[in-house]
Order: C-alpha cells, then sequence, then structure tokens
C-alpha cells in the first residue's frame, strides 16, 4: 500500500559563487588568526562586486594577518585569476575596515578564575540528522553538495575546460513516507566561456557532472535542467554581489530542520552561531547513529556572557524508539554544552574554517569536522532503554582531534 508521497528540493552552489567567494574569504581571515593565536576572536564579513572586495567586522589577535594576501590567495584558489573570465585576483581592489571586539562583550566571553567562559551572543542554534544517507544526512542537499562539488573538479582538473568558477545546482526527491525514492528534477547551472555552446554544456554536464553523481536515483523521468535560460556567461562578482553569510540553508540542511538565522563563516568558535550549531549537530547524529531516532532536531540556546544554556530541545519527528525525555537526559549527560566544553570537545581552535566555507559544514568525512564523529553512539544505545536489534552503527569515522 502507497503510503503519502511529496517532494522536497534543495540547492547548494560552488565555490565560485559570490556568495562563497565571502565566505571563504572571511574564513580564510579566521584561520590566519587561529593560525597563530587560537585565542583570537573574529567577526569578519566580506562584500564583493566588480572588482572590489571589502573586508569589515571586529578582531581582536596577537598575530599580524596580511589582509590582502589573504583575499587574493583565495580567489586566486577560486579561479577567478585572469581578467577574461571577468574578476582577478591579482587586480582587484581589496578595502578593509576592522577594529577590535567590544570589551562590553570581551568581560562576558573570555575565562577567568571568576569567571567561566560565556557565549559570545544570545540565539538559538539548531542541529539536525536522519538516517536517509550514510552521512546522516537529508538526500536533496546531499546530493546537491556533490553536484557542486563535481562541478568544480571537472573545471579544474580540466575534464570540461570551458567552465568557469560560478555555478548553482539544485535536486527534488520524491519521497514516500519520509524515506527517498527518486530524483524527480535535478537543476545545474554552470558558469561557461563565451564559446561553448548550450548542448554542448548540457550533454557534458549530464555525462560528466549529473551521472557519475546521481546514478542510482535517476529514472527515465527525471528531467534536467541544464543553464535554463540557455546561457551562462556572465557569472561571477560581475553578475552578482556577494555576501558572507547568505547561504545559511546551503550551510546547513537544505531546508529539513529549522534554522536558527545565524551564519557560520568568519566567526571564532567562541560565538555560539558556529560552535553552538556544530554541537547540535554532534548530538543529533549521535542520537540517530545510535538508533534511537531515525530523524533528530536538536534546539540549543544561549545568553551572552552566560556558559549553560537556557534551553535544550529534542524533536525525533515521533520516530524516536525511547522517550525523548530519556534522549535529554542522555544528552545532557554525554555532551559538551558549554561554549568553553564544545571548543575543547570539538577542538575548534584550529585554522581549520575556510574547508568548511563551500559544499556544507555538516556530512562531511574530513578529520577537521569533529561534530561529525560518531563517538558517543555506542554509549547512547547502551545506556538507553532500546529494546530490540538495531542496525550496527556505522558511517563518517571522524577523529575529534584531527590535524
Amino acid at each position: 500500500m502507497k503510503g503519502k508521497r511529496y517532494l522536497f528540493t534543495s540547492e547548494s552552489v560552488t565555490e565560485g559563487h559570490p556568495d562563497k567567494v565571502c565566505d571563504m574569504i572571511s574564513d580564510g581571515v579566521l584561520d590566519a588568526a587561529l593560525k597563530d593565536d587560537p585565542e583570537s576572536r573574529v567577526a569578519i564579513e566580506t562584500v564583493t562586486k566588480t572588482g572590489f572586495v571589502m573586508v569589515v567586522g571586529e578582531m581582536t589577535t596577537k598575530t599580524y594577518i596580511d589582509i590582502q594576501k589573504v583575499v587574493r590567495d583565495v580567489i586566486n584558489h577560486i579561479g577567478y585569476d585572469h581578467p577574461g573570465i571577468g574578476f582577478n585576483s591579482n587586480t582587484c581592489g581589496v578595502l578593509t575596515s576592522i577594529s577590535e571586539q567590544s570589551a562590553d562583550i570581551s568581560q562576558g566571553v573570555t575565562e577567568t578564575e571568576e569567571h567561566e567562559q560565556g557565549a559570545g551572543d544570545q540565539g538559538m542554534m539548531f542541529g539536525y540528522a536522519t538516517n536517509e544517507t550514510p552521512e546522516y544526512m537529508p538526500l536533496p542537499i546531499m546530493l546537491a553538495h556533490k553536484l557542486s562539488k563535481r562541478l568544480t573538479d571537472v573545471r579544474k582538473q580540466g575534464i570540461l575546460k570551458y567552465l568557469r568558477p560560478d555555478g548553482k545546482t539544485q535536486v527534488t526527491i520524491e519521497y514516500e513516507n519520509g524515506r527517498p525514492l527518486h530524483a524527480t528534477t535535478i537543476v545545474v547551472s554552470a558558469h561557461h566561456d563565451e564559446e561553448a555552446t548550450h548542448e554542448q554544456i548540457r550533454k557534458d554536464i549530464i555525462t560528466n557532472v549529473i551521472k557519475p553523481i546521481c546514478t542510482e536515483w535517476l529514472t527515465e523521468d527525471t528531467k534536467f535542467f541544464i543553464n535554463p535560460t540557455g546561457k551562462f556567461s556572465i557569472g561571477g562578482p560581475v553578475a552578482d554581489s556577494g555576501l558572507t553569510g547568505r547561504k545559511i540553508i546551503v550551510d546547513t540542511y537544505g531546508g529539513h530542520g529549522a534554522h536558527g538565522g545565524g551564519a557560520f563563516s568568519g566567526k571564532d568558535p567562541s560565538k555560539v552561531d558556529r560552535s553552538g550549531a556544530y554541537a547540535a549537530r554532534y548530538i543529533a547524529k549521535n542520537i540517530v547513529a545510535a538508533g534511537l531516532a531515525d530523524k533528530c532536531e536538536i534546539q540549543l540556546a544561549y545568553a551572552i556572557g552566560v556558559a549553560e544554556p537556557v534551553s535544550i530541545l529534542i524533536n525525533t519527528f515521533r520516530t524516536n524508539r525511547v522517550p525523548d525525555e530519556e534522549i535529554e537526559k542522555l544528552v545532557r549527560k554525554h555532551f559538551p554544552l558549554k561554549p568553553g566544553e564544545i571548543i575543547s570537545h570539538l577542538n575548534l581552535k584550529r585554522p581549520i574554517f575556510q574547508k568548511t566555507a563551500s559544499y556544507g559544514h555538516f556530512g562531511r568525512n574530513e578529520p577537521e569536522f569533529t561534530w561529525e564523529a560518531i563517538d558517543k553512539a555506542e554509549i547512547l544505545k547502551k545506556e538507553s532503554s532500546l529494546d530490540g536489534d538495531v542496525q550496527e552503527i556505522s558511517g563518517d569515522k571522524v577523529p575529534l582531534n584531527g590535524a
């Protein structure tokens, strides 16, 4: 008997998208600060448009950072490296306006003998996990990210030499009773040079980008929209301005679950917008990996300068195999929840963040992504009242103290 069917869509963007250029620059500045001074306080935002980049924000650090070099290195790495592409790392203007972190904020955040490290701001953060993919992520956003990464790879590897850095992907999945069935529509917008024809691009993208990533989810009825307007030769900051923090749904779960509204890039881990969201993902993923629920969303909320979260909410969407109240007790017992504990446990005072700025902060099996570890799943399973056999815990093996 067929259950309820519905469609869900998520999008991703390449590292050459103007907003992602800004995210990577902001996290590049953060990494440069943390490299020599792990106690740096950084809140950097970037804006870009034709021919220029502006870096603004607050930063307190003991090291010197060559902002010009960081900006130009990031832009060059992405591939905006010659005038013909419309944006050039060697000739673009770089403007800066950076001051120190407010002393009023610092006194509530900095740990002293009399004061435990508090949250860097008020706000709420969400983490989400589902067992519908090996990464414990929703399928639409995982496929969209993999398509975007593949679009970049075929460009940088010279497989499709006419491609340029900008690009967007979008995947629509049909679900039945909450489980993915197949892809109904895939959209790829690929930045290209003037010589490439639409027919060539469509054929090449389907063959070299979509099929290597999505084959098992395709049907004969799957629709492909490749550069739907027919042309995408003008892209990057020339076509659209970029701004740090404007792709928060791309950065998280593609629209599945809630979002607290805070962006990640350019913020050091004392900002719970970032570290709290990473902790929430860590908790939710371990709950699902332990078999306590098929889906899990965690909300954490903080007050500025206060270490203890003001609230913790666990939502398992009625997929839980033990009571939510029991899960909450296990969470409070086994997971770091105070900002200082989160930073220490996940080893966040390292220059690891520029890598997170493109292709998602979650669902990544790389050593820097310590919040993706499922090291708590076994103890959660053991200490819970879970009855019956649960699938053996598996998935990403990310070490907590990765390089």
